[in-house]
């Protein structure tokens, strides 16, 4: 699952006995040669759905890490494009990847880093698009409320909250056991050491998601990725969420 300039075992293991921002910290300068980054194919996906509904002028990429989601906002949108996360490490391997300066011919968007928590961010009003990519685990479920008001606040009236999802495996799927496996290692891990390391993959259901996205204010839609083909029901294997915040009345 690694490569060899990923992170050995002793690195993963005291990674898994920190704080998650510590463990970030430490994680960041091997975090892109782990199966942990957004794949490419992923985000490809999300700038052609985004380039389809957009244009957009001012974007975010919620927990950024080492900022491969910047790649879509630099794609997308014309003016500027913030990445926040809250570690500082990872933030340190973002701004490594050169993204600071709009192309010289002008046209590309102006991108900065911003260290703060998702749950209280420094912004109102102040975008038209918000991303994230594979964070969500890190929050747990009566955390989602919280965090998807900071999203509704951070974004214009009729600014997109947009994210993608997989499918999750069916019970047959050797995936879905790993997934269970992993989720019943971190509640073992939190409940014998401290502090805790919030990391649960089958927490974020899409059902659940939805209905607190609608609470938030948001009107959600679900786009197919059709790169990624559907399941045997003919259901996609996996899509945008693409949830708006209203317009405000006149």
């Amino acid at each position: 699952m690694f490569s060899p300039e990923g992170p050995t075992l002793r690195e993963l293991a005291v990674q898994a006995l920190s704080s998650v921002e510590r463990g970030y910290d430490l994680l960041a300068p091997k975090f892109d040669h782990t199966p942990f980054r957004t794949p490419d194919s992923v985000l490809d996906a999300v700038t052609a759905a985004l380039l389809a509904s957009g244009p957009y002028d001012d974007g975010l990429d919620l927990c950024c890490g080492t900022g491969a989601g910047l790649d879509v906002l630099t794609a997308v949108c014309r003016r500027r494009a913030i990445g926040v996360d809250f570690s500082a490490g990872m933030l340190d391997q973002a701004r490594a990847r050169g993204l600071g300066h709009a192309g010289e011919d002008g046209d590309g968007p102006r991108v900065s880093w911003v260290r703060a928590d998702a749950r209280a961010l420094p912004f109102t009003a102040a975008f038209d698009l918000v991303v994230s990519f594979g964070a969500f685990g890190h929050f747990l479920p009566r955390e989602l409320p919280a965090l998807f008001t900071q999203v509704h606040t951070a974004l214009r009236p009729g600014g997109t909250f947009a994210f993608p999802v997989v499918a999750p495996p069916r019970p047959v799927s050797p995936v879905y056991w790993m997934l269970l496996g992993f989720d019943t290692a971190m509640r073992v891990r939190n409940a014998l050491w401290r502090p805790p390391f919030v990391m649960y993959y089958r927490a974020f259901r899409l059902g659940e998601v939805r209905r607190e996205l609608e609470r938030a204010g948001f009107r959600v839609e679900l786009r197919p990725l059709p790169e990624f083909g559907t399941r045997r029901d003919g259901s996609p294997r996996a899509r945008l969420v693409e949830a708006r915040r209203a317009q405000s009345a006149l």
